[in-house]
């Protein structure tokens, strides 16, 4: 057969995808490929600080990431959950946590039974029953431990919040010591070949040419090649996600340093609040047609937690994907591939599995079509699957207070997530599919949160008898509450684990 391997990969834009994308390339390729990268220093990244979930340890354990070490060089912190304020209602308040939720209960999940505890006053709130949800409340925070495999300890679950331009920096001096090579410039031309229709190579604006095989558009929003270049064509969702804008600031910080990110829906949107260890991240993601810039800075400026380091940033976009993100030798990685807005913390988690998954399917010279054809049948749906949970969110509410929400509770949503709905409705099931991202726990949490309450619980429940359900939960609470209550502060793990320096 010969050896059929491709020769060049180059990457078309540094930041968070395209710093990522080397450091996964470079790992798993080996230096029998050249790596190219191409940023430059005069574009802008939109990353302005960054809220990750716990997939990303998969992507630190692949490249052998020290983790205290990352958390020092990026002023990170850990997260447990992210908090969401008046989303069900105004004034409600609950925190979508990682991990797992009371303990294992055998088929039947653990949350049925606190369905029929709660109703019957014998159960608290659902933050009582969880590790992390319990460890956001108070402020706590420790690694998860494996000694001992019956202790709550061990289903800890955390990410980060990081400063986005420091995390590509350290991507960055990780990847070009293993081998890739940088190149600085804007791109002003592209070549596609004109039988084929691939791309060719790329023209620098001093005139230099770079030829690949395998291209990387992680140029953002304007996706340079897949979309200028190669005309893909974009699925728009902003019918079901209408925010288009948003406005980015950081803060000083202020005490105490919480383990988790919050977000407060106001009258058109909603305010991101990440806290990093030298400042705390903020924004406010909003919808123009039902809100000005001039009022959206407004309350963004009156909702800050210390006094604000710069001016407000504006950002615009519209919620979708390309309809291919492998089209022809081209490959749409981050921005370039489609924006589901941050409220999930979904942004890197959708990088990570791009890259990794081109790895899995990674193209011989011939380009097979069933391999692209694969791999953007798995990003539609990755995709499809994490836009139903958003979407759930702005749907699943109360909220009549302004026509944003009027329009968000009315809104025809999509198939797959009225299913999902009715399915909890009925007697709270929840059934995990595809290897979708989030799981029966996040989905549990979030309806019951924005008021979905289930009119039955799981009727195997009642094989099981009254006082040993409600002493169950009991029990539940109390070792919960115990183990939160030893671990140290949040910020007192931090200074004696992983510190950045002075800023």
């Amino acid at each position: 057969m010969g050896d059929n391997r491709l020769k060049k990969v180059l990457i078309v834009g540094g930041g968070t995808s395209g710093w990522m994308s080397a450091a996964v390339l470079l790992h798993s390729l080996g230096k029998s490929y050249e790596i190219q990268l191409i940023e430059s220093d005069e574009i802008s990244t939109i990353g302005v600080g960054e809220a990750t979930i716990p997939s990303i340890m998969k992507f630190n354990a692949l490249i052998g990431i020290d983790e205290n070490e990352f958390m020092k060089k990026t002023q990170a912190t850990f997260k447990l959950g992210i908090q969401f304020r008046h989303w069900g209602a105004r004034g409600d308040s609950y925190i979508h946590g990682f991990g797992t939720m009371g303990l294992k209960t055998g088929l039947v999940d653990f949350h049925h039974y606190w369905l029929k505890a709660h109703q019957a006053g014998k159960a608290d709130r659902l933050d009582d029953y969880s590790i992390n949800l319990l460890a956001c409340e108070k402020n706590k925070f420790t690694r998860p431990s494996t000694d001992n495999a019956n202790s709550p300890l061990a289903d800890i679950r955390h990410a980060f919040h990081f400063d986005a331009g420091r995390y590509a920096a350290y991507l960055r001096g990780y990847s070009e010591k293993l081998g890739v090579t940088r190149t600085e410039g804007k791109i002003v031309g592209v070549q596609v070949h004109p039988e084929t229709g691939f791309v060719t190579s790329v023209t620098m604006e001093n005139g230099d040419v770079h030829a690949a095989d395998l291209f990387i558009d992680c140029s953002g929003f304007r996706g340079l090649l897949i979309e200028q270049a190669l005309r893909t064509g974009y699925d728009d969702w902003s019918h079901w996600l209408p925010c288009d804008s948003a406005l980015a600031v950081p803060c000083t910080s202020v005490s105490p340093l919480l383990p988790f990110t919050r977000s407060t829906a106001h009258g058109a949107g909603w305010q991101w609040r990440i806290p990093l260890q030298n400042r705390i991240g903020n924004g406010h993601v909003y919808c123009s047609k039902f809100m000005g810039q001039d009022e959206a800075t407004s309350i963004l400026l009156g909702n800050l937690d210390g006094k604000a380091l710069a001016e407000p940033r504006l950002i615009r976009f519209v919620t979708g994907k390309r309809k291919k993100l492998w089209n022809k030798n081209v490959v749409a990685i981050g921005l370039a591939a489609g924006f589901i807005e941050p409220l999930e913390s979904t942004s890197i988690h959708l990088i990570q599995q791009g890259i990794v998954r081109l790895i899995e399917l990674f193209p011989s010279i011939g380009f097979h079509q069933a391999d692209i054809d694969e791999f953007n049948r798995q990003s539609q749906t990755e995709f499809e699957q994490v836009r139903d949970f958003i979407v759930l969110h702005y749907n699943a509410t109360q909220r009549d207070d302004s026509e944003f929400w009027k329009y968000c509770r009315h809104m025809d949503v999509p198939d797959t997530l009225k299913h999902k709905t009715e399915l909890f409705r009925s007697h709270g099931r929840f059934f995990h599919q595809n290897d979708e991202l989030f799981g029966e726990t996040s989905w549990v949490q979030v309806m019951l949160g924005q008021g979905i309450v289930p009119l039955e619980y799981h009727p195997l429940v009642e094989n099981t008898a009254d006082d040993a359900v409600f002493k169950m939960m009991a029990n539940v609470k109390a070792v919960m509450h115990n183990v939160v209550d030893r671990m140290e502060t949040h910020e007192q793990y931090i200074a004696a684990h992983c510190k950045a320096m002075a800023a």
